[in-house]
């Protein structure tokens, strides 16, 4: 493996350290305090510089990420809410929502609050206050490298309702700033059902500032509301009073072997003490076959001030719009789909 500048054997590394959580690895913990007694994350840590927390109570969902000890992810003001509380409600979704780096919206609903085939579904739909079981949290070495896999099942199930399952895999690197996410959506149910989802990725301050530069992997991005500018989506500002949200649709995705890539880039991202700032690009890439939209998220308002780069399989204007299109993603009785998106942090 690579690592502090160098290659190293498996046996080099061991004959270094008492214990290899020492330099990087996987730690379980839970906390105590408030809204957020009770949940449990597990903390990754690849030794390379990246560090990030995963919720097994909420969809096996990424809180909080950091790069050498500076966050690059956004928190919500609720910060870990234990999904307990969780109301499914119209616009109630925001009440609990943790932020993080990462937020499911899903499986059977994703976008708007509103009604469809006289179901009532509210923001953004259950998957990211769903808790996984048969969670697996390990590092293992395969030679000379050390892979750190954390796994688990989610499901959205009702009786005479739907059923669908999340199988979900997020695997790292010791001395790698990489992640790679493997997700496989199947109905287990005896009847056709509804699929929506998407991948609400979150970046926040010190990685959004005026100087974050945006490409995004299209050729033409649609502002959602009439009201938002067409201009200025691949740029940031500084926190603004009053700000109300813009989103934009990008379309005609711009691909490589059927994959797009869209990065966001500090060229001063702050490293912690004196050791000055270093140029840190997040590249988020996925498989437009299974995920042809991509969403734009532009809140850089005071205390809200975040960019949300979002993958999905529909627009997030609610079930029943994507029907009455003839969109709406319908999985079969034992059909499944895979999602697989890799996330890069690149330094120079």
């Amino acid at each position: 493996m690579q690592l502090y500048g160098r290659s190293w054997t498996r046996r080099e590394i061991e004959a270094r350290v008492g214990r290899l959580e020492q330099i990087g690895g996987i730690r379980r913990f839970r906390l105590t305090d408030g809204l957020e007694e009770g949940v449990e994350q597990i903390q990754v840590s690849t030794g390379a510089g990246l560090t990030y927390y995963i919720s097994p109570q909420r969809c096996l969902d990424i809180s909080l990420a950091q790069f050498g000890g500076v966050p690059f992810s956004w928190q919500g003001p609720n910060g870990d809410v234990h999904p307990a509380y969780y109301d499914p409600r119209g616009l109630e979704w925001l009440r609990t929502a943790a932020g993080g780096l990462l937020m499911t919206c899903g499986l059977t609903q994703m976008g708007v609050p509103g009604v469809d085939a006289g179901q009532e579904l509210g923001l953004h739909g259950r998957a990211h206050h769903l808790p996984a079981r048969q969670v697996v949290a390990e590092g293992r070495w395969k030679g000379d490298e050390y892979e750190i896999r954390v796994a688990g099942i989610v499901e959205e199930a009702s009786i005479f309702g739907d059923k669908l399952r999340l199988t979900r895999e997020w695997r790292s690197w010791l001395g790698e700033n990489r992640i790679i996410l493997h997700d496989v959506v199947e109905n287990i149910g005896f009847a056709p059902a509804p699929h929506m989802i998407l991948y609400h990725f979150n970046l926040g301050f010190p990685m959004m500032t005026e100087e974050t530069q945006l490409r995004y992997p299209s050729r033409r991005a649609v502002p959602r509301t009439p009201a938002v500018p067409a201009e200025g989506h691949d740029r940031y500002q500084a926190p603004t009073p009053g700000f109300s949200e813009h989103v934009y649709y990008h379309e005609d995705l711009i691909t490589q072997n059927g994959k797009a890539t869209a990065v966001v880039e500090n060229p001063h991202f702050p490293l912690p003490g004196s050791a000055g700032t270093c140029s840190l690009a997040l590249a988020i890439t996925f498989d437009t076959a299974v995920l042809p939209r991509l969403v734009e998220w532009k809140m850089p308002g005071c205390g809200e001030y975040v960019l949300g780069v979002e993958p999905g399989n529909a627009y997030p204007d609610g079930r029943a719009r994507e029907r009455e299109s003839g969109r709406l993603v319908i999985l079969e009785p034992g059909q499944s789909v895979s999602y697989e998106i890799e996330l890069a942090l690149t330094q120079h």
